[in-house]
């Protein structure tokens, strides 16, 4: 699947979308090639479109095993771009439902900042970094800080 993201902020709407549909492709489709992310999940680091479609597989599966939709809500959005080059930055709410009721399972917030490039006039994410704020007492992450 080819997409073409006009706008930053439709790389974000895409983003939403594709996790709820659960649609690997859709979701790879607005990430550069040459991704370089650091997730809070997992593995330290990703490189590569390849690397990262492992995750999402593994993800969106999980999901389907478990029978869960994720809603995912976008606050305290920060986009600062120029004609090609994007820097964003905010906190994203992922909400795990049951897809059979709708029941709200679980819920978390983590920070997300990404580059994003334009190439062949459309917005791809280059950089990907996500976190949590951490309890220094307890050494655990903070998953619902806001």
């Amino acid at each position: 699947m080819t997409e073409v993201f006009l706008k930053v902020e439709n790389v974000l709407e895409n983003y939403k979308t594709a996790v709820y549909e659960k649609d690997v492709e859709k979701f790879l489709s607005m990430y550069a090639p040459d991704i370089h992310i650091y997730d809070c999940w997992g593995n330290w680091e990703c490189k590569g479109i390849s690397s990262w479609k492992e995750n999402v597989i593994e993800w969106f599966n999980g999901l389907n095993e478990d029978g869960v939709l994720v809603k995912v809500d976008i606050n305290d959005l920060v986009v600062e771009e120029n004609s090609y080059l994007a820097f964003v930055h905010c906190a994203v709410t992922f909400a795990g439902h049951k897809e059979e009721s709708g029941e709200k399972l679980r819920q978390m917030t983590n920070r997300f900042t990404f580059g994003i490039k334009k190439v062949n006039e459309s917005w791809l994410i280059a950089h990907e970094h996500s976190s949590l704020p951490i309890d220094m007492e307890t050494g655990k992450g903070i998953f619902n800080l806001k």
